[in-house]
């Protein structure tokens, strides 16, 4: 881990819990540099006083990372100090966008760039930060940023491994910080319907829920190729401790300025076992966290997770202590490929994905179906300005931390089971493998870091 003496001291300086204003008052840059506009207004017409704009700062600008500053670009009184990328050509790209969203806004153009974290982090002026690296960094940048004394908003899913997710929960509770998770669904109206209806048990009890997700991770299979100049590929490494993970431009898909072109696809880290958790944590960070929602298990999760083809059993399934099964399967037939959830009651049925809500009762809600645009849930301005709220009231958002924490936990586990190829068993209430010392050893409980990288806060103790 990069660590300067200047970086070491702020962040002793900031452990602990400083308000937004403190920091607003040390501030060597000010806000007076990033805006010449005396107010902003929201949509309802009341005022924002400089004294409560929000100032962010980004770390991970691939194509999340841009998309989630097109949403928060059009929540009023944010501002953009600071980027932070290990790709230099991404900051340059990320740093335009800006520029010109500051130069319509009537704001001074100013975005200054890092390719360490750290250096962001320690900016006084920064009330929060968004995060949208690879999922190995999440927890060391949220544990950090919250040290300093950031608000943060990170992508999900919150962490790569059970003992992380945990980690980032004490770190936002312990320094009293706004966190919200990247889980817009939460704000999106179709899922607010369903997860209304579930818990006003409009459809009776549920005994079953289907969630159509995507396959699991495979192990990495790209060929390894010359790391290119714009790329730090030791610093994009980070934590991650295993010698077989090696440079292929799918990891870290290239784009270029003149003429700008994009990303052609989403960074291939994802789909393998050794860099991430695949459609399980991909998509089920979204689909298994409105479950969760539903069910009112946020905090708690399921006791029972059996893998696909375990005595030959057909679908992936999870099993709550109140009886509720849940399997990883199609939701609804005419689409069977199609990522969305169906509860099943004793009184009917419901069907919701993005876009899209069904249910056996069609007199408890008009049907809904439209066309979803790519990139258009990756673009939730509600959910961003659901934060931005939290952070002005100081309160927790509508996706806080423990929600992020045992979404993540239910995803890590649903690949543990499936990678011991048998049943594995755990207490939600006390973060316990019940015995099972081979789950409670598997990375994706708990992995040691490539030195000299350390997870703060780290507590293994009650994983058996």
């Amino acid at each position: 881990m990069r660590k300067t003496k200047e970086t070491g001291n702020a962040r002793n300086r900031f452990k602990g819990n400083i308000s937004r204003r403190d920091f607003l008052s040390l501030s060597a840059l000010g806000l007076s540099s990033l805006t010449i506009l005396p107010s902003w207004k929201t949509e309802s017409g009341i005022k924002i006083a400089p004294s409560d704009r929000v100032v962010m700062g980004f770390v991970g600008l691939g194509q999340q990372g841009c998309s989630d500053f097109k949403s928060f670009s059009s929540c009023p009184g944010v501002q953009v100090a600071a980027c932070c990328d290990v790709d230099s050509v991404k900051r340059e790209r990320f740093r335009r966008r800006v520029a010109e969203w500051q130069r319509v806004q009537g704001m001074n153009e100013r975005c200054d760039m890092y390719e360490f974290y750290e250096d962001l982090i320690a900016r006084k002026d920064i009330d929060a930060v968004e995060i949208a690296t690879p999922d190995h960094w999440h927890a060391l940048i949220a544990i950090e940023a919250c040290q300093a004394g950031k608000d943060v908003f990170c992508q999900k899913p919150l962490a790569y491994t059970i003992t992380e997710g945990l980690a980032v929960q004490t770190a936002v509770r312990t320094h009293h910080r706004i966190f919200q998770m990247g889980s817009q669904q939460r704000s999106s109206a179709e899922f607010q319907q369903a997860i209304k209806l579930v818990r006003e048990k409009a459809i009776g009890h549920i005994d079953k829920v289907y969630v159509r997700v995507g396959d699991p991770p495979k192990p990495l299979d790209l060929p390894e190729m010359p790391v290119p100049s714009n790329l730090n590929f030791n610093q994009w490494l980070g934590p991650l401790n295993d010698p077989k993970i090696h440079y292929h431009p799918d990891l870290c898909p290239p784009i270029s300025l003149d003429p700008e072109v994009d990303e052609q696809l989403w960074g291939a880290w994802r789909w393998y076992q050794e860099t991430g958790n695949g459609y399980p944590a991909d998509w089920g960070a979204h689909m298994y966290d409105i479950v969760q929602a539903a069910l009112g298990m946020d905090g708690l999760g399921p006791v029972e997770f059996i893998p696909k083809g375990y005595e030959g059993i057909l679908y992936a399934t999870m099993n709550y202590a109140d009886g509720v099964v849940m399997t990883d399967q199609p939701f609804r037939e005419d689409r069977p490929d199609d990522k969305g959830i169906q509860f099943i009651g004793d009184k009917g049925w419901l069907k919701v994905a993005r876009g899209y809500i069904e249910c056996s009762d069609p007199s408890l809600l008009q049907k809904q179906e439209q066309k979803v645009e790519k990139g258009q849930y990756e673009v939730s301005s509600p959910h961003m300005q659901n934060f931005i709220d939290a952070v002005r009231a100081h309160r927790d958002p509508i996706a806080p931390v423990e929600y992020g924490t045992s979404t993540n936990t239910l995803c890590c586990l649903f690949n543990i089971a499936r990678e011991l190829n048998r049943p594995v068993r755990w207490n939600p209430a006390l973060l316990s493998f019940e015995g099972d010392r081979q789950a409670a050893r598997h990375r994706l409980y708990y992995y040691e870091y490539r030195k000299p990288y350390k997870l703060p806060y780290l507590n293994t103790r009650n994983n058996l």
